[in-house]
């Protein structure tokens, strides 16, 4: 079987993706257990050997696997994934004892519970800072151009051009770029290539709070105590809506 990687990024609908592609490879025993790229810090996120590379991982080794490999990953308009991460992480939270906020793991759980929004994205030690813009400042661009889950910092020095173009140069090593809304091109894509029917469109894993069809960009603003903040957090898509208007345009979308 032709290797499958799926570059999960974090609220992209991927925890259903990811269990359609488990159904599809059927051993378990042919899937990574790599999953987060924390896992294996120095180590390899894509061993050689399996038949399913999923999860939020980086992807520097992607070249290593077989040609005919199927790479692929889903992006999601980016004040939605970025409210999205924050209302899935307040969630999480609440639903945690105060002894288990307080443990160094669960950071950036306590600090999305204890800070006003303002605070939780532009406050904080120069370290904090670091983590929120690897996570929430125009990730999309950093995570295809540096082919790193945290990479914005290996592109600090270049023009916005220079960024934009880096990431649809990692990009173009994909087989595949989708679309939230629209993955029944993944469907077909998938069917195609593995001989099965594939279903994706319709499951949505961890949701959270919401209706279904309900947009949280407008709630996440709502929290903030300055419109300048809230302005600011809007330059965080700056770039990737650029950079998913040309993905998805020469894509086909």
């Amino acid at each position: 079987m032709s290797p499958i990687v799926f570059l999960h990024i974090p609220k992209t609908a991927g925890q259903g993706i990811h269990a359609a592609l488990e159904t599809l490879v059927g051993d378990p025993g042919r899937v990574s257990p790599v999953r987060v790229h924390t896992q294996c810090p120095t180590g390899s996120q894509m061993p050689p050997g399996y038949d399913l590379y999923s999860g939020h991982i980086d992807w520097t080794e992607l070249d290593t696997l077989p040609p005919d490999r199927f790479a692929f990953t889903v992006l999601r308009d980016p004040r939605e994934r970025i409210a999205s991460f924050y209302f899935f992480l307040l969630k999480e939270a609440r639903a945690l004892s105060p002894e288990a906020l307080a443990r160094p793991e669960n950071t950036g759980k306590r600090a999305v519970l204890e800070l006003s929004a303002d605070d939780y994205f532009f406050g904080g030690t120069p370290g904090w800072q670091t983590f929120v813009r690897d996570h929430y400042d125009n990730f999309y661009t950093a995570y295809l151009a540096t082919r790193r889950m945290r990479g914005r910092q290996r592109l600090r020095g270049l023009s916005e051009a220079e960024r934009l173009d880096r990431a649809r140069q990692g990009a173009a090593a994909l087989q595949g770029i989708y679309e939230v809304d629209r993955l029944q091109r993944l469907e077909q894509d998938l069917s195609a290539r593995f001989g099965r029917p594939v279903a994706l469109a319709g499951r949505v894993v961890n949701a959270g709070e919401h209706v279904r069809g309900e947009r949280r960009w407008p709630k996440l603003l709502a929290r903030f105590e300055s419109d300048a903040s809230a302005a600011r957090l809007a330059e965080f898509t700056s770039l990737d809506d650029a950079l998913m208007a040309d993905l998805l345009s020469s894509d086909g979308s």
